[in-house]
């Protein structure tokens, strides 16, 4: 039987979360276009800080949320690094339990590299890390891992189509405090936790398929961020290691993307 004092708690509890569901949804018109503005100008501040930066690196752990025919939502993790220098030059891994992989672009050409197959693939992709994202995205399908926040206007890519906007306060990752923002767009939620102070970088970014059944989720959390370190052209050139092999075609890499092949992709809604 429940006491009268565990009978308050209760309802305590379910008075708190209906007014933190009240605050998040509501408000009046002028709070929210102020709380809309505010957001979009922290996106703003973190935008620009990100293309002024001319060397990042960074380390990143990823969650790939997959959702089974019976509703069952399988997680798939991943870590990895990103070096970056700009306009022009990128190294990336990521090592996941279906891939061990390497992408380096010296600004001429780009390099995929499988180390568990030691299997190796490159192509010219003149130009700038703008064109080589979009290039890996619509002509290869592979995305880099968090390729919004790495080009050089992180802001119009974001906010693409955003219809709704969220100013969540703040939120601790990482062990450091950042400013919690969470978009609605035509086809995504997306969620970003902002860095407050001089380097108002990106430590976290979610984002929610919402066209997809069950609403999957992709994250990206960053740490150890560093910026501003002069970079060396050899760290961008690719090595073949001994005994590797070269394909000519990328669709020849076993198992290099986050989702590995003996998964398959259903229908959205």
């Amino acid at each position: 039987m429940r006491t009268k004092a565990q009978t308050a708690m209760q309802l305590t509890a379910m008075l708190t979360s209906a007014l933190l569901a009240l605050t998040i949804v509501s408000g009046t018109p002028s709070d929210a276009a102020a709380g809309e503005t505010d957001a979009k100008a922290l996106v703003k501040a973190m935008s620009d800080y990100m293309a002024n930066q001319k060397s990042v690196s960074f380390a990143y752990d990823t969650s790939l949320e997959v959702v089974t025919k019976e509703h069952q939502k399988l997680l798939l993790a991943s870590s990895g690094t990103m070096n970056m220098a700009r306009p022009d030059k990128i190294r990336a891994t990521r090592f996941g339990g279906f891939a061990n992989v390497e992408i380096t672009f010296d600004g001429k050409t780009l390099t995929l590299f499988s180390k568990d197959s030691n299997l190796y693939a490159q192509f010219e992709v003149p130009g700038s890390i703008d064109n080589l994202i979009e290039e890996l995205r619509t002509k290869h399908h592979l995305p880099v891992p968090g390729a919004d926040l790495l080009q050089s206007n992180v802001y119009d890519e974001l906010m693409r189509d955003v219809v709704e906007v969220k100013d969540l306060g703040s939120g601790v990752i990482g062990g450091t405090e950042c400013d919690h923002l969470a978009f609605r767009a035509k086809e995504v939620d997306w969620q970003i936790w902002i860095a407050q102070g001089e380097h108002p970088h990106p430590c976290r970014y979610v984002i929610t398929s919402t066209q997809v059944d069950q609403g999957p989720q992709y994250s990206v959390q960053i740490s150890d961020w560093k910026s501003g370190t002069e970079p060396n052209a050899q760290d961008f050139s690719f090595k073949a290691p001994t005994d590797a092999k070269k394909v000519d075609d990328p669709k020849q890499l076993i198992d290099i993307d986050e989702l590995p092949a003996n998964f398959v992709v259903g229908d959205t809604k």
